[in-house]
């Protein structure tokens, strides 16, 4: 990455610039992958894989892993880095948290992950429908743990968050995507710090909930940005940090105005794990629910160690 005296040229990353070889992937074809797909479209399900254009679709869903998109698959928002339609979303599917946990029992998943995208047309912004989900996944596949990826509930935060973990999920997850410079180009809908207290409410609420955030690299952020960003999810008390490369999904998107190599998101890693977070993703091809399920294994196991370590040193 640069540093705060070397920034990045805009032109540095030219639009028809072949991708490197560590975030190449091959295109998915195996009977798992179709099987998922199968599954989604007999359900009427969307999920984010799909219209995010997330390049580990292959490998995700030849293991069954699919992260679910609730409320619709159109966004009242319109982020300069993100995929998904935008305009007015239709009604909100009634059925749908029970074709979730449907999807959840079908596919055997150990942990599932719900996102949805933004509905600041709906007096709660949707929260109402991730408290359903919740519910349903509870009772249905009871030993099956939840992670959710909400907007942030722009104007509705506090009743939504406190709908929410009433409903106990055991990983909330909201992504800050970029640095603070970045928001007015790339997140224009939304507010950085309103993002980072948003977390902080929820651990607030419920100190046991696991909190998660990612940000995206290549978008002409500069390193000591992401250091700050880091040292600001520290103090929000988030346990969990993921890092990705941005790919640009079409010519009308934000630019990629650098391609972060490996090393470099070891890196960041590196200084990530010695801030204090619980658990790092940092990788080109990290996403947010990429392996989810393994990655809250190993955190929660993480936290029972530095538990047990304090109660020894007590």
């Amino acid at each position: 990455m640069n540093d705060l005296s070397t920034p990045p040229s805009p032109d540095s990353v030219p639009v028809t610039q072949r991708k490197p070889d560590w975030i190449r992937v091959k295109a998915p074809v195996s009977r798992e992958y179709g099987a998922t797909r199968d599954l989604m479209r007999g359900l009427g399900l969307n999920t984010v894989c799909e219209e995010a254009a997330c390049p580990n679709i292959g490998e995700c869903w030849t293991k069954k892993h699919a992260t679910v998109m609730i409320l619709g698959d159109v966004c009242t928002r319109a982020c300069a880095f993100c995929n998904v339609k935008t305009g007015m979303p239709r009604k909100v599917d009634l059925n749908e948290p029970a074709h979730v946990a449907e999807a959840a029992a079908k596919l055997g998943l150990e942990h599932i992950v719900i996102t949805s995208v933004d509905r600041d047309d709906l007096p709660d912004g949707g929260a109402s429908q991730f408290v359903k989900v919740i519910n349903e996944l509870r009772r249905t596949t009871p030993n099956t743990t939840i992670e959710i990826l909400t907007p942030d509930f722009r104007n509705k935060m506090r009743p939504a968050i406190e709908a929410i973990v009433a409903a106990g999920p055991d990983v909330y997850n909201h992504n800050l995507e970029t640095v603070p410079r970045n928001y007015p180009t790339i997140r224009p809908g939304a507010r950085y710090y309103s993002s980072l207290r948003l977390l902080e409410e929820v651990k607030a609420h419920n100190p046991l909930i696991f909190t998660k955030s990612g940000i995206m690299l290549g978008l002409g952020e500069q390193r000591l940005e992401v250091h700050q960003v880091m040292d600001d999810m520290r103090s929000a008390q988030i346990d969990f940090l993921t890092m990705g490369q941005y790919l640009r999904p079409t010519p009308k998107h934000a630019e990629v105005k650098e391609f972060v190599t490996p090393a470099a998101f070891n890196a960041y890693g590196a200084i990530a794990r010695a801030k204090g977070f619980l658990q790092v993703a940092a990788s080109p091809l990290t996403r947010s629910s990429y392996h989810a399920g393994k990655d809250f294994a190993e955190m929660r196991a993480a936290r029972e160690a530095k538990l047990a370590k304090a109660a020894a040193k007590a």
